[in-house]
C-alpha cells in the first residue's frame, strides 16, 4: 500500500481542530504531496458539523485508534490467479510470489495456492495407484500442452477426465474403451491410425495425437460426426501424459484451510494466524471478500506505510490511542507544551496566539499558495470559534489580522458569521450529558495527578443548569472510570463573556478551591472563558496544594 501520512487532531476535536488538519491537508496537496489526507479521532460537534455542511466541505474520515492494523503494513501490489486457470499456468506465476490467492471472475477469494499444498496434492495427483480421473477442459489442456484443436466440441466445459494411453494391441485397446464407455475419456496416442479409428468409432470425450503426427482428413470428418474432439500436441506420449494431468484447474490444488484477514484486523490479531499459515503469509479481502493484498510475516518488520502530522494538541493524553507505534512529521499547535518523545527529528511550530487556524492560514501565504475559497471559510471559523469571535482573552492581534483577510477571500462578515456558528453549538437540547460532556474533552496529565476538562459555549446558562444533577452524575461516573482526581465541564456564556464550572472531585482537590461558589459542585468564574490560557493555569496552580 502506498505511503499515507494523516493529519489528525486530538480526541474529541473542537472545530479549530478539524479544521485545522482539513485546511493544512488540502495545503500539502496543493504543494502536490498527494499523500497527505485529513483524519479525525472523535465525532464531529454540531458546530463542526454546520460550518462544514454550510460550506460544501468534506469532513475528514474517522479513525477509532491507531492501533497496527493490516492495511498499514500489507502488500498491494498482489498477483492473483482466476480459479479457472490451469495448474501449469498458475505454477509458472507462483515462482514470483510467496503464493497466490485463488478468485473468480469478481476477484472474490476462493482458496490459496503456495508450495506446501502444491508439493502435497502433487504426490496424490503423480501417484500411479490412484484411479486416474481428475477435472479438466480442453480448453485447459490446450493451454497446458500447447496443442494444437482439430476438431473440438465444447472446449470450455469442465469435465472429469479419464486417461488412456493408446499403445497397446488394437484388440486389446478396443476391450479396455468397451470397459471405460461410460467415461469422458482422452485418449493419448502416437501416429496408430488404427487406434486413432478405434476412439473416434467408440466416440471418446477426445483424441490427442503427439508429435506432431497427422491425422487422415477421413478421421477429421469421422470425428465431426462422432463429436469427438481432436488436438495435436508436439511432446512425446509419455511427456504428454505426465504434463496433461496439469491441466486441472488450479482450484483443485487450493489450500481451503487458509483463511484471509481484512485490512481492519489489528496486527495483534493476526500474528498467530500468520503463524499458522504454511507459508507465513496471508491473503487480505475488503468487505465484500475480493482480494486487495496479502500480509506476511516479514512485512511486519519493516515501518508501517502511515506517518503523522499532529495539529491542535501536543500532549500525549490528548493524542489518537496508538500513536506511539508511528512517526511523528510535525507538530502546529497554540497550546502549552508538554510534548512527545520522538524518534526523530521533527518540524514543530508552536505559536501562542488564539488558534491553530490562524496558524495555518499564514502556512498559505508562506508557501505562496492562494487559499481555495472553502478553505478561506472554514479556516475563519476555526478562528472564530476558538477565539469567541476575537473576544476571548487568548485573541492576538495575529489571530484578529488573519481573520480579517479570511473573511476577504470568502466575502464573509466576521460578527454575523461568529454569531452563526457560536449559536449552531450552543443548543443542548436533546442531547444527553455524555454527549456534551466528551464533545470537546481534553485529558491532561500533572506529576502523578490526572484530571480532565470539557468546554461547551452556550448563549445561557439556563438550561444546563436545570439539568445539573445530570452532568454532575456523568462527570462523576467518568472520573472514576478514569481514575482522576476531577473531571470539570467549563461552561461559557457567550453573551456574559463569564463561566461556570461543574466539578465532580476527590474531596482533596475541593478542598483547595478558592471560587465562588454558584451552587453545590458549582463554579461561578468571572471574565474566564478560556480554558488553555485562563483555566488550566488556574486549575494547575490550584493542583500545588494537592498532596502527591
Amino acid at each position: 500500500m502506498e505511503k499515507k501520512v494523516y493529519i489528525i487532531g486530538h480526541r474529541n476535536p473542537d472545530t479549530d481542530a478539524i479544521v485545522a488538519a482539513t485546511a493544512y491537508a488540502r495545503l500539502k496537496q496543493l504543494l502536490g504531496k498527494k499523500e497527505y489526507m485529513a483524519v479525525r479521532a472523535g465525532n464531529l460537534a454540531p458546530q463542526t458539523e454546520y460550518i462544514f455542511k454550510r460550506f460544501n466541505v468534506e469532513p475528514p474520515v474517522y479513525i477509532p485508534d491507531l492501533f497496527p492494523k493490516t492495511q498499514y503494513y500489507m502488500n498491494t501490489d498482489v498477483q492473483t490467479v482466476d480459479q479457472n486457470l490451469s495448474l501449469w499456468e498458475a505454477v509458472e506465476k507462483m515462482n514470483h510470489a510467496d503464493g497466490l490467492p485463488i478468485v473468480d471472475s469478481e476477484k472474490k477469494y476462493k482458496g490459496f495456492l503456495n508450495y506446501s499444498s502444491f508439493a502435497l496434492k502433487s504426490i496424490k495427483l503423480l501417484d500411479p495407484r490412484r484411479n486416474g480421473i481428475f477435472t479438466a477442459s480442453l480448453h485447459l489442456i490446450e493451454k497446458t500442452l500447447n496443442a494444437t484443436p482439430i476438431v473440438e466440441f465444447n472446449p470450455e466445459e469442465t469435465f472429469p477426465c479419464s486417461i488412456m494411453i493408446g499403445d497397446d494391441d488394437l484388440e486389446t485397446f478396443k476391450n479396455l474403451l468397451t470397459e471405460h464407455a461410460s467415461e469422458n475419456i482422452v485418449v493419448i496416442t502416437g501416429d496408430r491410425e488404427d487406434i486413432q479409428k478405434a476412439c473416434i468409432e467408440a466416440g471418446v470425450r477426445a483424441l490427442i495425437i503427439t508429435k506432431d503426427y497427422a491425422v487422415k482428413k477421413e478421421l477429421h470428418e469421422l470425428a465431426k460426426e462422432k463429436k469427438v474432439s481432436i488436438l495435436i500436441g508436439h511432446d512425446s506420449t509419455m511427456a504428454t501424459a505426465t504434463l496433461i494431468e496439469y491441466s486441472s484447474p488450479v482450484s483443485s490444488m487450493s489450500n481451503d484451510e487458509i483463511k484471509p484477514v481484512h485490512p481492519w484486523d489489528t496486527v495483534q490479531k493476526i500474528r498467530p494466524l500468520l503463524a499458522q499459515s504454511p507459508n507465513r503469509c496471508l491473503p487480505v479481502v475488503d468487505e465484500n471478500e475480493k482480494v486487495i493484498g496479502l500480509i506476511s510475516e516479514s512485512d511486519l518488520l519493516h515501518d508501517p506505510n502511515i506517518e503523522v502530522i499532529l495539529v491542535d494538541h501536543n500532549e500525549p493524553t490528548q493524542a489518537i490511542e496508538g500513536l506511539e507505534h508511528y512517526v511523528i512529521q510535525e507538530i502546529i499547535d497554540h497550546h502549552r507544551i508538554n510534548t512527545f518523545t520522538t524518534r526523530y527529528p521533527i518540524t514543530l511550530i508552536n505559536k501562542p496566539v488564539g488558534s491553530t487556524s490562524s496558524i495555518i492560514s499564514n502556512m498559505y501565504r508562506e508557501n505562496r499558495v492562494p487559499i481555495p475559497k472553502d478553505m478561506a471559510a472554514i479556516l475563519l471559523c476555526g478562528i472564530l470559534s476558538d477565539t469567541l469571535v476575537l473576544q476571548s482573552a487568548t485573541t492576538t492581534e495575529y489571530d484578529v489580522l488573519t481573520a480579517e483577510y479570511l473573511s476577504s477571500i470568502a466575502d464573509l462578515d466576521i460578527q454575523q458569521l461568529g454569531n452563526d456558528i457560536i449559536k449552531s453549538g450552543s443548543r443542548i437540547g436533546n442531547r444527553t450529558a455524555d454527549e456534551v460532556i466528551h464533545q470537546d474533552m481534553k485529558d491532561y496529565v500533572e506529576g502523578k495527578l490526572k484530571f480532565t476538562v470539557s468546554q461547551i459555549e452556550v448563549d445561557s446558562t439556563r438550561e444546563i443548569l436545570k439539568r445539573k444533577k445530570e452532568f454532575l452524575d456523568e462527570l462523576e461516573a467518568a472520573r472514576k472510570a478514569n481514575g482522576n482526581l476531577f473531571n470539570a465541564l467549563l461552561v461559557t456564556d457567550i453573551t456574559q463573556l463569564s463561566s461556570i464550572m461543574f466539578l465532580a472531585s476527590e474531596p482533596v482537590f475541593e478542598q483547595v478551591i478558592q471560587l465562588p461558589v454558584q451552587d453545590e459542585h458549582i463554579y461561578y468564574m468571572k471574565n474566564i472563558v478560556s480554558r488553555k490560557k485562563q483555566l488550566i493555569p488556574l486549575l494547575t496552580e490550584m493542583l500545588e496544594g494537592v498532596e502527591q
